[in-house]
């Protein structure tokens, strides 16, 4: 009875719109980007 509701079972396998290591460069681009707007911003605090 489990091998046969094993094999009428579908698997669904959904695509990413983007190619996988192309989330990962995404994400460093995104994260560089935030480390230089708060470097930017770094001696704000301390002109007067």
């Amino acid at each position: 009875m489990f091998t046969e509701a094993v094999e009428n079972t579908t698997h669904v396998v959904t695509e990413l719109p983007i190619p996988a290591p192309a989330f990962g460069l995404l994400a460093f681009t995104g994260l560089m980007a935030l480390l230089f707007v708060t470097f930017a911003f770094r001696s704000v605090g301390t002109r007067h």
